[in-house]
């Protein structure tokens, strides 16, 4: 089965906790992407930025995104799979936290990011739409 290395994308970039959420979108908006990693000052990783973040959290509260930052939205431990955890691990992590991607970890390292359709890509359909069952379902 294959590992987390094996398919993960790993040209990741990250977000400072002390950028602004406009400079963060404007990288999401950069790179195409509707979610980047949130890395602290230390390099650790401190949590996940989503665009829905910054819609739910900020805009829709009347607040200013050139004056919150990524690392106020960042909550607790970011949900994280190891760079040699296998597509079954992955895909257990997905269903039970309910996410769709997860930065990839060697050591206190982020290396890369897993993505749903990474795993589609390496595994056959069930285990995929079980996932996307388990990651849609409402709690």
């Amino acid at each position: 089965m294959p590992t987390a290395r094996e398919i993960m994308t790993n040209d990741v970039s990250c977000v400072s906790e002390q950028d602004d959420l406009r400079t963060a979108a404007r990288r999401m908006a950069d790179l195409g992407v509707g979610s980047l990693p949130i890395c602290g000052t230390d390099n650790r990783l401190k949590g996940m930025l989503t665009d829905r973040d910054i819609v739910v959290k900020v805009l829709a509260e009347g607040r200013d995104p050139a004056t919150v930052t990524a690392g106020e939205l960042a909550q607790g431990e970011a949900v994280t799979v190891g760079a040699d955890d296998d597509a079954a691990e992955i895909l257990r992590t997905m269903g039970k936290h309910q996410v769709r991607r997860l930065p990839v970890i060697d050591g206190h390292d982020l290396v890369g990011i897993v993505a749903v359709a990474d795993v589609a890509r390496s595994l056959p359909e069930r285990p995929v739409g079980d996932l996307i069952e388990a990651i849609s379902e409402r709690g």
